[in-house]
């Protein structure tokens, strides 16, 4: 069984191993320098909100959350999510999208907005899109490989008031999570 629910300190270290396994990988995230332990619990407390995936109490994804502006654009929220290349493929990422845009309006979130998926993710792609995110648009060579090419990048977002009022984590209105004991 999967769970989600919010990170504690002690989950610090194997999220690093995740963090980075996606940030060496070159092919999603925006961030091109490992982070080492104490810089990743910096990089996590700072975010609005962060949880991780368990599989037999292993830490196997993660996703934050935080404002993608400030001000007048400051209900307008941004996340990252990562699964460990071993777990891929098993609804994971839709687990933590959903719990995702569960919690973000909690946090006075109206907006998710993606800036910066790589149009070769069709897996992020297809999630996205699968539940209910529209595209804004794409950027061509908005994402440099570190061998000195580029790809292109798509925009999305969804109003979380179009969102979820269940997690898929339990079925329901996140009762029954880990989240809520």
């Amino acid at each position: 069984m999967i769970t989600v629910r919010k990170y504690v300190e002690k989950d610090i270290p194997t999220m690093t191993k995740v963090w980075n396994e996606i940030v060496r990988e070159g092919n999603a995230f925006p961030q091109n320098k490992e982070f080492d332990e104490k810089e990743a619990q910096a990089f996590f407390n700072e975010q609005t909100y962060c949880a991780v995936a368990e599989v037999s109490e292993q830490i196997v994804g993660l996703y934050i959350l935080h404002p993608n502006n400030v001000g007048h654009c400051g209900h307008i929220s941004n996340a990252s999510f990562a699964v460990s290349k071993d777990y891929r493929g098993e609804g994971i990422g839709e687990l933590l999208v959903s719990h995702c845009l569960y919690i973000a309006p909690k946090f006075g979130f109206k907006i998710l907005q993606f800036n910066a998926v790589l149009s070769t993710n069709i897996s992020a792609i297809r999630l996205y899109e699968k539940v209910g995110f529209k595209r804004i648009g794409e950027v061509k060579n908005g994402y440099a490989f570190a061998d000195g090419s580029f790809g292109d990048i798509v925009l999305f977002y969804k109003n979380l008031d179009e969102g979820s009022s269940a997690c898929k984590n339990c079925q329901h209105d996140c009762k029954g999570c880990k989240e809520n004991k």
